[in-house]
């Protein structure tokens, strides 16, 4: 059985070992394919678990060297063991396993400290290994400080003797080898890794730039006479150091949206056990048992309710603004939080199969997943390492042994064109720009599941939306009610719902519904008169509610309001015929009302370019209403559900890249048959296997939220490629010295290296603070449409 895994791996100074991990994971049995984030440090493999396992995955990623800190889970699948992070240890969960199933998650952190310690981190999280490299730079400046007092190169002013009697050499060596020794550990460690799995990667170049002029400068204080290099060294990995630090600070700020989904589960929960309420960590909730719930709680695992009534607040994962109410057989989902009432649910789902888990899933898979040109830019960034290294050894060759330069110069050329080379701001332009994107989507309830999707929504020039469900609420509402003459509309409503608030009819319960704050008579004798309608006593008097044949057969006379009826039935509604002691009171028409949003959805998406169709299975006449209404262009009526796919395939046939917009149900071959499809109204099912984008709400405006989000993150992909290529299209000549005899000190060119990645790394971050339409903001409401309440498709 096929099945996927999201693994963490530590790599502070390895920021494209990512390739050397896809590479020997895709080596392993069983491994379909292996597609690592270095801007997230995870892993995403998808394998056959008949083959191999999650714990052999893990073994391999160690192997490389790297150390693996788990598959990713949300935080409350860890709570109580040992491990208060948001990883667990891998072998602990798979979607499918119940809590009580899931062992080993306690030997994490330790395996985590042991990798981490060897190569020199206190821990293996992004945000413990900021603060290593921040450590280490600190410690790098301490002691640069003195070697640039002390040397030739500082010549501020004279300094004092060494100390001890010492030469000056040998005390600038002893400083030199504490400033880059300790600091430079994690680049060592990461190079030889790198080499080792047949890489070549920033940290290489860093080696090869700090290691030539440490050693050099070895060389000339004991074995040979020349000149030494050690504040140069020195200075320059202050700079590296400073750049990494900064970027990686800016990496772990890319992952905010994933470690927020993580953290919304509560870490406690109170639950029936032995016939009394017991409270234990959420990770040890167990599938069936009963879990009880108190204004103000968060829900800590899905279920359904079974006892009591509550307001529970869903904006966290659906991004809807409204608490939903909820009663006896209602679902609840993990993680979103209860507003009023006490109540009680059984435990369906938990651990790993928790929505928030499924969610937590989708969004690492789609930061792992590679753009079409981040999969160019993986093989540009291994290519530039050894253009590098050909371009500083040719360097050095023409500058000493043709021109005729000094050792000195033409070493420190040598060094300039290996630290300024920048594969790293290649390697991260476009994983970083995706990784914002679908975390700030995730976050408005907008989930990319891969980043293939994210780059073809930006293409789309049609989008078909299935009406039911989707333009419309997909159950019946009252849209329009007529009175007759001398009587209002709010009468008709009663006496109407009077009759039907025993009923489970839809027409009866769309009726009560609207009439749900109206003051209802005394019903009795009821009586169901089938295929026509019903009829009772209210307050006294005889209300008969139907249809045309019910009024005919007890001889109700409509007058004028029969013509209006008809125009009702030609618009396509559905009309209740609501009489009361042998006269005709009123007309109520009923329909598949429109949401709120359609309108401002369709009218954005033309405002960008979009075309918009409308996939039905209503007659020509219905469709037409509706499309008008809406302002779409495109019809396409009388469809049934089996013809969905072919409909795209129609418009796909006419050169157009196709958006199918379902309920992910009976629209699964149109989802899948389109360039992009869109699944809306998910809830809690967010695993559907037939789109490329779930909208966790039942909103079609999110549409626009997703198209708007893609062209953000699309441009933000553009920008840091174009600067990434640039960058190094101007670096090398200007490194070499092409440009004498105006050159860079190796100082100045650690400072443009770092800060090619750091700059990558912010403008991807940008994105979170740039307004998009749909994102972060609540839908225009098209204020002609009546208001009703929202139901989940």
């Amino acid at each position: 059985m096929t099945t996927t895994a999201t693994l963490d791996f530590s790599a502070s100074a390895d920021r494209l070992g990512h390739l050397g991990i896809e590479k020997h994971l895709a080596a392993q049995p069983g491994v379909a394919s292996a597609t690592a984030n270095p801007a997230g440090l995870s892993v995403t493999v998808t394998f056959d678990d008949t083959r191999t396992s999650v714990e052999a995955l893990r073994k391999a990623v160690e192997d490389c060297g790297y150390h693996c800190a788990g598959e990713v889970l949300p935080r409350h699948v860890c709570a109580g063991h040992g491990d208060h992070g948001s990883k667990a240890a891998v072998g602990a969960a798979h979607a499918g396993h119940d809590m009580a199933s899931m062992p080993g998650m306690a030997k994490s952190s330790t395996a985590r400290d042991e990798m981490a310690h060897e190569m020199g981190h206190g821990s293996g999280d992004m945000q413990s290994m900021v603060r290593d490299m921040r450590n280490r730079f600190w410690v790098a400046l301490a002691f640069t400080i003195p070697i640039f007092v002390w040397s030739p190169m500082g010549g501020m002013f004279t300094p004092p003797a060494p100390p001890f009697g010492l030469r000056l050499d040998l005390w600038l060596f002893i400083l030199a080898t504490i400033a880059v020794i300790w600091p430079s550990w994690p680049f060592l460690v990461a190079a030889w890794r790198a080499l080792r799995n047949g890489i070549l990667n920033m940290a290489v170049l860093v080696v090869l730039s700090v290691g030539t002029g440490y050693v050099f400068s070895v060389g000339s204080t004991f074995f040979f006479p020349g000149v030494q290099f050690y504040e140069a060294v020195a200075v320059l990995l202050v700079f590296i150091l400073l750049g990494h630090w900064l970027e990686m600070r800016a990496r772990a700020g890319a992952s905010e949206a994933i470690r927020a989904l993580l953290d919304l589960a509560p870490p406690m929960a109170t639950v029936i056990r032995d016939g009394r309420e017991v409270e234990l960590p959420t990770a040890e909730v167990l599938k069936g048992e009963t879990v009880v719930i108190r204004p103000g709680n968060k829900i800590p695992v899905d279920g359904e309710v079974t006892e009591g009534a509550s307001l529970v607040d869903e904006s966290m994962l659906t991004g809807e603004s409204m608490p939903v109410q909820k009663g006896v057989g209602s679902m609840v989902i993990g993680a979103t939080i209860n507003k009023s009432g006490t109540f009680r649910y059984t435990a369906t789902k938990v651990g790993a199969d928790t929505a928030l888990a499924q969610i937590v899933k989708l969004v690492q898979e789609a930061q792992n997943s590679k753009a079409p040109a981040q999969l160019l830019a993986d093989r540009a960034s291994q290519w530039l390492v050894l253009i590098a290294i050909v371009i500083g050894i040719a360097t050095f060759a023409v500058w000493y042994g043709w021109i005729g330069a000094e050792l000195l110069f033409a070493l420190t050329l040598t060094i300039t064109v290996f630290v300024i080379a920048c594969p790293d701001a290649l390697g991260l332009a476009t994983p970083m720009a995706v990784m914002v994107g679908t975390g700030l989507g995730a976050m408005n309830g907008i989930l990319f599941k891969n980043a293939s999707a994210l780059e073809d929504a930006t293409r789309l020039d049609v989008i078909i939306f299935d009406k039911t469900g989707t333009l419309t609420m997909g159950q019946p509402k009252v849209v329009d009610v007529v009175a007759a003459e001398g009587r209002t509309a709010d009468e008709v409503l009663a006496a109407a719902a009077a009759v039907d608030k025993g009923s489970d009819h839809p027409l009866a319960v769309a009726i009560v519904e609207r009439a749900a704050s109206l003051p209802l008579g005394a019903m009795s004798a009821f009586e169901t008169l089938d295929g026509r309608g019903a009829k009772a006593e209210v307050a006294g008097k005889a209300v008969l509610v139907g249809n045309r044949r019910l009024m005919d057969e007890e001889g109700v006379a409509l007058g004028p309001l029969a013509d209006r009826a008809d125009a009702l039935k030609g618009a396509g509604r559905t009309v209740v015929h609501v009489a009361e002691g042998g006269r005709i009171l009123g007309l109520i028409a009923i329909a598949d009302a429109l949401r709120p949003s359609a309108k401002a959805t369709v009218a954005k998406l033309r405002e960008r370019g979009v075309q918009v169709a409308m996939l039905t299975g209503d007659n020509a006449g219905t469709a037409a209403r509706i499309a008008g209404e809406l302002g779409i262009d495109i019809v396409l009526a009388d469809v049934l559900p089996g013809q969905k796919a072919d409909k795209v395939k129609e418009l796909q046939a006419q050169g157009k890249r196709v958006g199918m917009v379902g309920d992910g149900v009976n629209d699964a071959p149109a989802l899948t048959q389109a360039d992009v499809g869109f699944a809306i109204g998910a809830g809690t099912d967010v695993a559907m296997e037939s789109a490329d984008v779930v909208l966790m709400k039942s909103d079609p405006y999110d549409v626009v939220g997703a198209i708007v989000l893609s062209r953000a993150t699309l441009r933000k992909m553009h920008q840091n490629l174009f600067w990434a290529v640039a960058y190094n299209v101007v670096a090398f000549p200007l490194a070499a010295g092409v440009f004498y005899p105006f050159t860079i000190s190796p100082e100045a060119a650690a400072i443009a290296m770092s800060g090619s990645s750091a700059l990558v790394a912010v403008n991807a971050l940008l994105l979170k603070r740039t307004r998009l339409e749909g994102v972060a903001r609540r839908a225009p409401v098209d204020p002609s449409l009546p208001a009703m309440m929202e139901v989940k498709a």
